[in-house]
């Protein structure tokens, strides 16, 4: 005797099944079926809006770079935006590292909001990507001071 039985039409189950359209066809889930890269510039874009949300920062990337940052924020076709400004990612296929620069308020505890946006950052990037963030460094480049004004360069255009 075999473990094969008879359908209506005279084939084995084994070989209906194989034809029906509900088999599963190319092997595996269709999830796995490919490859999804994702972009450094994804990564930084997440982790740039993640770190921002975080009370105590006041500014992503040093004096000098947020200053021409403004400048090129205006001019049209600018390549980075803002919201990538003092932040590096390195990707990888499984896993991502992060450099942020960031500039804190006055009277903050720098350890508390350093703790807090790596938390934020983590939490963000493992999220929307699915990749494991391996470490997040974070270089305190400046204290905004109450008194202090925004370093907006002067407009030459009205």
């Amino acid at each position: 005797m075999t473990d094969m039985t008879e359908n209506r039409g005279g084939e084995s189950e084994t070989a209906a099944t194989r034809r029906s359209p509900l088999a599963k066809r190319g092997g595996g889930d269709p999830g796995s079926r490919g490859r999804t890269t994702i972009a450094d510039g994804v990564v930084e874009k997440i982790a740039g809006l993640a770190a921002r949300d975080v009370d105590g920062v006041h500014a992503m990337g040093s004096g000098l770079s947020r200053t021409f940052g403004a400048v090129r924020d205006r001019v049209p076709g600018g390549q980075k935006s803002g919201v990538t400004r003092g932040v590096k990612a390195e990707v990888g296929e499984v896993q991502a590292a992060l450099d942020l620069e960031i500039v804190v308020v006055y009277g903050v505890s720098i350890a508390d909001v350093a703790r807090d946006v790596r938390e934020n950052v983590i939490t963000a990037v493992e999220r929307m990507t699915g990749l494991e963030v391996v470490e997040v460094n974070i270089a305190v480049s400046d204290v905004k001071l109450p008194d202090e004004e925004e370093e907006e360069p002067e407009r030459r255009i009205q």
